[in-house]
Formats: C-alpha cells, sequence, structure tokens
C-alpha cells in the first residue's frame, strides 16, 4: 500500500489553556448544505474518565480555519461521553453520546477517577460519586446510548431518546432518508442482540424510534470483547460497507479495524475481513469521486496520529494510506484519534480528532484540511 503525505492545513477548534476543564474527547463532524460545519465532541471534562464529561458543539462557517465557542448541547449528570453528529437535510441534526451506569463510575473507574482528579478536584469528583451518584434516581443510575435532535440547525434540541446501540460516530444517513445505527449493545439494552454484539438498527422518523434489522456475527477466534465501535456508511444500491474496531491479543497488531459489506440495505453481512493495518477505530465517508475513506487514528508506537485508508473499489481494498497529522508526542502515546472526516465544497476534506497540540499534557480539539 502506497504511503501519502498529502497536502494540509491543521486549524485548532479548541484549546482551552490554563483550565482545570480543559480534556477533549472523541470528535465527529458533519456539513450541511449551506457549508457550515458542526463538529461535536466530550469536552470540559478532567480526564480521560471523570464526572464532568458533557457534549459540546462548534461551528465553522470558514470551511474549518476558525470554530466558534463551545455550544453546549448536552449535560446529564453522568459521563457523557463520545460524541457523534450527522446532518440529516432541512435543517435536521442528530447528536450521539452514551455512559456508564452510575455503579460503573464508583467502582469500576473509581480509583482512576479519584487520582486523575489530583491536586485539583479529588475531593469534588469523590463527593459526586458517594453523595451525587448514590443519590440519582433509578432512571438516571443506569447510563446508555442517547440522541437528541435538533428541527433548525443546532439552535434547539429534543428531551434525550434511549436508542439501543452504541458507537462513537453514531448512526449514518442512508440514500432513502432513513437511519441506520450499527451498534454495539452496551449493558443488555439490545435485547435483539448478545451482549456486546454489533448489529444493525433503522429509524424511519429521524431518530426518535428505532427497529431492530440484524446481528452481525464475529469472526472466528474472536468474541464480542474484541470487537468494538463500529461504522457504516451507504455505499448505493443497496451496499453498505461496515467497518469495526478490533482489539486484544488475538487480532494483527494488536489493534486493528475490520470490514464487512452487505447487499441488502442491512438485512445480512459479509464476514468480517482484517484490513491489516495497525489502528482504529474506523470512521467511513464515501466522497463525491466515488472513493471511500477510512479515517483512524494510530497509538503506541511512531509514529502516531492521525491517518486515513483510501479505497476505490468500495472497502474490499485499499490503494492509499494518507498521513493526516503525525505531530503528536511519541512514542507510546496512546490518548488521541477518534478522526472523522467530511468533504468541503471543493472536494477537499476536513479531519477532526483529539490529539494533544505542541507540549500541552492535555488532548485539544484539532483539525485538518487535506487533498486525495
Amino acid at each position: 500500500m502506497e504511503t501519502v503525505t498529502p497536502k494540509r492545513e491543521h486549524y485548532i477548534i479548541n484549546r482551552p489553556e490554563n483550565l482545570i476543564f480543559n480534556y477533549h474527547g472523541w470528535p465527529s463532524v458533519c456539513r450541511d448544505e449551506r457549508g457550515v460545519l458542526y463538529a461535536v465532541a466530550s469536552s470540559h471534562r478532567l480526564s480521560h474518565i471523570c464526572p464532568f464529561g458533557l457534549t459540546a458543539m462548534y461551528m465553522s462557517f470558514n470551511e474549518g480555519k476558525t470554530w466558534t465557542p463551545p455550544i453546549i448541547v448536552n449535560d446529564t449528570e453522568l459521563d457523557d461521553r463520545d460524541a457523534g453528529i450527522i446532518y440529516m437535510g432541512g435543517g435536521r441534526l442528530l447528536v450521539t453520546w452514551f455512559t456508564h451506569p452510575a455503579d460503573v463510575y464508583r467502582t469500576k473507574y473509581r480509583d482512576f477517577i479519584v487520582n486523575s482528579s489530583k491536586p485539583y478536584m479529588a475531593g469534588v469528583s469523590e463527593a459526586i460519586l458517594d453523595e451525587t451518584y448514590a443519590a440519582l434516581p433509578e432512571e438516571k443510575r443506569q447510563g446508555g446510548s442517547y440522541v437528541r435532535i435538533s428541527e433548525d440547525y443546532g439552535v434547539t434540541w429534543s428531551e434525550k431518546i434511549k436508542v439501543p446501540v452504541s458507537a462513537p460516530h453514531g448512526p449514518s444517513l442512508m440514500t432513502d432518508g432513513t437511519l441506520l445505527y450499527l451498534g454495539k449493545n452496551h449493558y443488555g439494552a439490545a435485547s435483539e442482540l448478545a451482549e456486546g454484539g454489533i448489529g444493525a438498527y433503522r429509524s424511519r422518523d429521524f431518530g426518535r424510534t428505532w427497529e431492530f434489522v440484524s446481528a452481525l456475527t464475529s469472526p472466528d477466534g474472536l468474541t464480542w470483547n474484541n470487537l468494538h465501535e463500529p461504522h457504516v456508511i451507504d455505499l448505493g444500491n443497496g451496499h453498505l460497507l461496515g467497518a469495526i474496531r478490533a482489539q486484544g491479543d488475538e487480532v494483527p497488531f494488536g489493534s486493528t479495524m475490520y470490514i464487512t459489506h452487505s447487499h441488502d440495505n442491512g438485512a445480512s453481512w459479509s464476514d468480517m475481513e482484517c484490513v491489516n493495518e495497525y489502528g482504529l477505530p474506523p470512521h467511513l465517508l464515501l466522497h463525491s469521486s466515488g472513493k471511500v475513506i477510512l479515517s483512524y487514528g494510530k497509538r503506541g508506537d511512531a509514529p502516531v496520529g492521525e491517518r486515513a485508508l483510501v479505497s476505490s473499489d468500495g472497502g474490499r481494498t485499499w490503494d492509499k494510506m494518507y498521513l493526516l497529522d503525525d505531530r503528536a508526542p511519541s512514542p507510546d502515546y496512546g490518548d488521541l484519534g477518534y478522526p472523522a472526516t467530511a468533504e468541503l465544497a471543493d472536494g477537499s476534506l476536513l479531519t477532526v480528532y483529539y490529539q494533544k497540540h505542541g507540549g500541552d499534557s492535555f488532548p485539544s480539539l484539532l483539525a485538518t484540511r487535506w487533498e486525495l
């Protein structure tokens, strides 16, 4: 596979210096028919796992060069993690996120949260875990995957709607105007799927209700503990392309991605095949040229940073690997990535991601504009 360093420009979406809540993570991006870009992320955080994360949106009116201050779309009592966004036409936007159940923060992640809150807010974090989380009513303690919908280009948002599955970049818009959510079953929310299983759900009303479509089958030798964070796009004529994060000693490189195809609008799926590249998780985009772009982050061994694979045959093979941003501290830097890509008016691309900027000790929201 050919490695390409494209012509590229790097932008900053949000880099809050000299603040306690300066950590950003796991962004997504979309573009409306007016050319406005929308990026969302889990922002205003102390660290990778903390009690304070919320869903913030940033807008750009000049193809990603500059962005608005954060606009708070969602802030529940729990840590609002990941953030997906899609534009559905007619001023409609859909934002996704997920939370762990309250008891997961109080037990599994307790030591991490308290230690990462030092020296600033360890006492506050402990109080939230021990008092606030314990006092939450049952319906707010459960955690899960959620969406909010805007009908007016993000000015106002609906109440949160619980959905059956979760994935970092949320569902995708199909050519027939429906939404397809290829996601993972967390905490038994999707009764049609095995615990941790991955399947497809469809919405015909812009994300308000969802119906089960199909379940995927894990590859031989792998379990659902190896497979996470899928994404899907519609290639036309019933052909859907799905990509899945894979990790663990059982998979190539320890961290990679698998591809699966559907030729009946998601009713059934092909056996998963490894892309044989080190990196995760995937975000898919169908470019106006017909090429498929798979954006992902590379952690661990240098050079770390943001990359994209490009396919000319609908994701069956991958022709080129583009180096989008290799400025992250390395080696062994593991907290970056989750890139998502949108096409701009001239056919160039804007990829958003989270990564340390310069000598910072925390990751910011960044973007790179590049060309095929």
